[in-house]
């Protein structure tokens, strides 16, 4: 396992939280199962993932119908390393 800090790409003050997992993406939709909050009508989630031992940064988005990872595109992408 790795360590990782995961935070909202569009809430830069949100101060996100440690995730420990075995890449980016597990990091993404390990943080995305746990967001948002009910009730909300949000489909897609961007977040920043940092590796705690390297600093690598990626942004990614996380379809929360399915699951699935990506990376951001590079429109939406300033973390990208």
């Amino acid at each position: 396992m790795r360590s990782f800090h995961v935070r909202p790409l569009d809430l830069p003050h949100h101060h996100g939280r440690e995730v420990a997992e075995v890449s980016f993406e597990a990091a993404a939709i390990a943080f995305a199962e746990a967001w948002p909050p009910a009730g909300s009508d949000v489909d897609v989630l961007a977040v920043i993932v940092r590796e705690d031992d390297t600093g690598r940064e990626l942004c990614l988005r996380v379809d929360l119908a399915t699951g699935a990872a990506a990376p951001c595109g590079p429109a939406g992408d300033p973390a990208t390393a």
